[in-house]
């Protein structure tokens, strides 16, 4: 589970990095619905999964 959060932390890093909304929203989605899957015992893929696609579209709105 550590590689999983330290891959999404990454990828968070790099999206605010490249300063596209959709990018960042998805990246920060992804590591909240990771962390908030762990915090429950749920499936951390599917949190991340759910999240970020969740991310992507908030930030494709507000782009």
């Amino acid at each position: 589970m550590r590689k999983t959060m330290a891959s999404l932390l990454i990828l968070a890093s790099a999206a605010m990095i490249a300063g596209c909304s959709t990018l960042t929203g998805a990246g920060v989605g992804a590591a909240g619905g990771a962390g908030v899957a762990a915090a429950t015992g749920e499936d951390v893929k599917d949190g991340a999964l759910i999240g970020g696609a969740a991310g992507a579209v908030v930030g494709t709105i507000a782009d």
